[in-house]
């Protein structure tokens, strides 16, 4: 091992300032709030089939937001110097329960009547929770953070630095949103064969979502061989065009859903796919910041978490639009409320790269 491999991490109690890391760790159970409340009062309106998928989806995101605050707070208080053991445990452990929470609730919903409501509420708040999963898995990535500084005052063949996640351990963490992902497509194929209405809107929803597990894939692995000391110089876009076709696949998709057909059916999925895409453009921000600075530096670092505030407009104004074209035609009405989670989701992953550029800078 050199020389300088002793030296201290860069990263210490000051580079975040106590505010703005308050700040930054609100955003996403803000969100959470939005997303819970937003899915309670929908669910409080009229009991059609709409506002009962919209609202639980909506209720659903929830446990989403809360994983991307256990990998705000895992961060941070390591960037403030106020981390211990206790929260290394208790933030991923946190989000994995809600994750499965998650998971429960959809299986109860999709089993509890047999409705076209219930199955596909069900099983996409099932994705959902295997999303929620995959975040938690970058909270306990993350558990290592700071070590990311020391690893790059490495040499590439010096191994990992002492303290790092270990072989076994790496394979594991990226091995929980791989699997997610297979679960999910095999779920979403399932679905789709049935061939019925219920099952063409849940089964692509559940695309969409593996996609996003997909690409989670890629956070998750940048993180953690970046913190065994492994990340190549021949990987550090290779996973950021794994994130890049997950989101292009989910928004040609949605164009797909949404335009090969007049049936009033396919205007939510194909809604719905074209935000998860954007989700997952908003993810790229992560991973691109991560490879973008790794050893070497960017000047522009600070402006990639603009992105997903592109992401969550971009929502926003799609679920204005269709909000408008609800009132001629109501088959817009659960893409425009689920695309105003999304908007959120998207917003709360600003506040996960800004805090990555922060803590990398």
């Amino acid at each position: 091992m050199n020389e300088t491999a002793r030296d201290p991490p860069i990263l210490s109690g000051q580079a975040m300032n106590h505010t703005i890391s308050i700040i930054f760790r609100a955003i996403p159970l803000l969100m959470g709030a939005v997303c819970l409340s937003y899915g309670l009062y929908i669910l409080a309106g009229r009991d059609d089939a709409d506002h009962f998928v919209a609202g639980h989806v909506n209720v659903g995101l929830t446990a989403i937001c809360y994983a991307l605050f256990t990998t705000a707070a895992t961060i941070i208080r390591q960037l403030i110097d106020r981390y211990g053991r206790v929260w290394g445990i208790v933030l991923p452990l946190s989000g994995y329960v809600v994750a499965a929470a998650a998971v429960i609730w959809g299986i109860v919903l999709a089993t509890r009547d047999n409705t076209a409501q219930n199955l596909t509420a069900g099983f996409v708040v099932i994705g959902v929770g295997l999303v929620a999963a995959c975040v938690s898995t970058v909270a306990a990535a993350s558990t290592k953070f700071t070590l990311i500084q020391s690893a790059q005052l490495l040499n590439p063949l010096d191994g990992p630095p002492e303290g790092a996640h270990s072989r076994t351990v790496g394979a594991v963490m990226i091995t929980v949103p791989a699997a997610a992902a297979v679960v999910g497509f095999c779920l979403a194929t399932g679905l789709l064969v049935r061939g019925d209405t219920p099952g063409f809107v849940a089964g692509h929803v559940l695309i969409g979502l593996s996609a996003i597990c997909t690409a989670l894939i890629a956070l998750v692995a940048s993180i953690v061989r970046q913190v065994r000391n492994a990340f190549s110089d021949g990987e550090r876009f290779a996973w950021a065009w794994l994130v890049g076709a997950a989101g292009t696949v989910n928004a040609v998709l949605g164009l797909f859903v949404l335009f090969s057909s007049s049936e009033p059916y396919r205007l939510a999925p194909g809604c719905v796919l074209i935000g998860l895409g954007l989700i997952c453009f908003s993810i790229l921000s992560k991973v691109l910041l991560l490879a973008l600075v790794w050893r070497r530096t960017f000047a522009l670092a600070n402006r990639i978490p603009l992105m997903p505030i592109g992401t969550a407009l971009t929502c926003l104004f799609f679920a204005a639009f269709l909000f408008e074209a609800a009132d001629t035609q109501p088959a817009f009405f659960v893409g425009a409320h689920v695309l105003v989670g999304l908007g959120a989701i998207c917003f709360t992953l600003f506040s996960i790269v800004s805090i990555l550029e922060e803590g990398t800078s």
